[in-house]
């Protein structure tokens, strides 16, 4: 209102912040809900609403009831009365937290392929759709005795291609502008009609933001550290499809639709089901007996809704009629986007485990009877001295 009091905070108000309707009406908005070096301007874009003046995509920061920091889009509305007076403020927004960290990420990974290109130590350079530099980094200016200086805005094919390599080259870049990658060809570097270098160099189309063709990116043979990386990435990812398999715990992976997508070795000792046989198959109607598989989707469900489920004992039947139960972790896959794909169910055979304590609680039952009914006075202290058992004969 005109004093800064809530008197409107929907549902997705309570979602994004945390404070429910009841917590916040009544209460002044800025001084009870914005961080105190945000309340200056806060204060300022709603005064300018009660004074007429409607603010469209202020960035409001509102800190959570737990603490944490939301970012909200905001349009601050006049709110009039019957006979058009003022008498308050409507704010609608939309929470841009994660849009935000979003541009963050995109602009950091910008920074970072800018950085990459300059320190590479492989010769990257760019050319616009007229041929002329545009990028020119470190080791191709190493190679080339051209300075980054010296390139940007000419034409590289001119002014650094040998003459009887020009035809070729321009040819590979052309070809680059209409879309057509071109894979390890030798593009020669001269200074002063002296040859300073050869670079053995991939050609690719470079695309602006709406997908348009701005020119050509080459990056060199001199890949050895890209090539280290590239091969410690495949052998991390070989690591652990083998650890996977090998692993003393069954593991299962399910895709969203709940076909199974992994099978380890492990799953095929307990359960007697070959990969083949278990792969593509939908994981709770073959896998499951009836009575358990509206638990088991559930947990599938929610782990496919970013709800993991820890220590869930899962009943399954293996392909001989034997019982076995698996207490399993449920983890939610997701892929490079962060995107869910399906669930991963990591377990642990308790199957013995469940006879072994089974065994256990009936010997304790066993001998609480025994004691209870035997035909002689038996009773225990604990260390105290005080009675800890007293059997039917003893009384």
């Amino acid at each position: 209102d005109t004093h800064g009091k809530v008197t409107e905070w929907n549902a997705k108000s309570t979602e994004v912040s945390g404070y429910s309707r009841e917590e916040t009406m009544g209460k002044h908005l800025v001084n009870t809900f914005i961080h105190l070096e945000y309340r200056s301007s806060v204060s300022e874009v709603l005064q300018n609403a009660l004074q007429g003046i409607e603010v469209a995509n202020f960035e409001l920061p509102l800190f959570t009831k737990a603490g944490k920091r939301r970012e909200v889009l905001l349009n601050a509305t006049p709110r009039r009365g019957d006979d058009g007076s003022i008498i308050g403020v409507l704010g609608v927004g939309q929470d841009i937290t994660e849009l935000k960290q979003q541009k963050t990420e995109a602009l950091r990974i910008a920074d970072d392929l800018g950085r990459i290109i300059e320190t590479a130590g492989a010769p990257i350079f760019g050319v616009d759709i007229h041929g002329r530099v545009t990028e020119w980094n470190l080791k191709l200016a190493e190679l080339s005795q051209f300075s980054y200086e010296d390139a940007i805005g000419k034409s590289l094919v001119s002014n650094f291609i040998a003459e009887e390599f020009r035809l070729s080259v321009g040819h590979v870049l052309l070809k680059a502008l209409n879309g057509e990658h071109t894979p390890s060809f030798e593009l020669p570097l001269v200074k002063d009609g002296e040859k300073k270098a050869v670079v053995l160099l991939n050609a690719t189309t470079r695309r602006g933001p709406n997908g348009e063709v701005i020119g050509v990116i080459c990056v060199g043979q001199d890949i050895t550290q890209i090539n280290a990386m590239t091969a410690e990435q495949q052998r991390v990812a070989d690591d652990l499809s083998r650890l996977i398999d090998t692993a003393n715990a069954p593991i299962f992976g399910v895709d969203t639709n709940g076909m199974v997508t992994e099978w380890n070795r492990k799953a095929v000792s307990i359960l007697g089901y070959t990969k083949d046989e278990a792969i593509g198959k939908n994981l709770v109607d073959t896998f499951i007996q009836p009575e358990n598989r509206k638990s088991v989707s559930d947990v599938l469900q929610k782990a496919l809704a970013s709800k993991e489920t820890a220590n869930y004992e899962l009943p399954l039947l293996s392909k001989h009629g034997e019982r076995y139960t698996i207490l399993l972790n449920a983890t939610t896959r997701r892929d490079a986007k962060g995107e869910i794909i399906g669930v991963v169910g990591v377990g642990q055979d308790i199957t013995e485990l469940n006879q072994v304590m089974a065994e256990a609680k009936r010997v304790a039952d066993d001998l609480t009877r025994l004691i209870e009914t035997a035909n002689a006075p038996i009773f225990g202290i604990d260390v105290r001295g005080n009675v800890s058992e007293w059997n039917a004969k003893a009384s």
